[in-house]
């Protein structure tokens, strides 16, 4: 099932990006601006199997995951009025890229390494495709990402950016290409 027929206005929207860069949290302040429901991907998948992705990972595996994000993903797109974020391993798989891109307004949040650099020792911990992991590693796979992200409808980079700044450029880009189109 797809939306395709869906105004602009009405179509959901899509964080994608690499992790740590924000999406949940200005995918929530996005959300509150524009009246629609919020929904973090990997906050769903935490709550239908009862434990952190972290657990998920190491208990259940990768590929349940994956394939547990896919299903969510698959539904929450084809709804409308949404805000989603999805993790930032989601769009490497392209039947995902394909389900947002066809369905939603994907917007990819970008930063620099050296600013993601400086969120690491906060995100490190709950990331696991990032434990065990060399910097050179990290920056390696970070780079590597960064070609997945480039499928989108809108980028925006956020550095040097506050959260509120970020979300209101978006909400006020929106409703201006929502005037544009409808």
């Amino acid at each position: 099932m797809t939306n395709n027929h869906v105004s602009p206005r009405e179509k959901s929207i899509v964080f994608i990006g690499f992790m740590g860069v924000g999406k949940t949290t200005i995918g929530k302040l996005v959300a509150q601006k524009l009246y629609r429901t919020f929904i973090d991907i990997d906050e769903e998948i935490e709550k239908e199997y009862g434990m952190p992705t972290q657990q998920i990972f190491q208990k259940i595996g990768e590929k349940a995951f994956r394939e547990k994000e896919k299903s969510l993903i698959q539904k929450f797109c084809t709804q409308k009025l949404k805000i989603i974020s999805v993790g930032g391993g989601a769009f490497l798989q392209k039947e995902i890229r394909d389900i947002c891109l066809t369905n939603c307004t994907v917007i990819a949040l970008d930063i620099s390494w050296d600013s993601w650099k400086e969120r690491l020792n906060v995100i490190i911990d709950s990331r696991p495709v990032l434990q065990g992991r060399s910097m050179e590693e990290i920056e390696e796979l970070f780079y590597k990402r960064q070609e997945i992200y480039s499928a989108h409808n809108s980028k925006l980079v956020t550095d040097n950016l506050n959260v509120e700044e970020i979300a209101d450029y978006i909400t006020d880009s929106l409703k201006v290409a929502w005037e544009i189109y409808s």
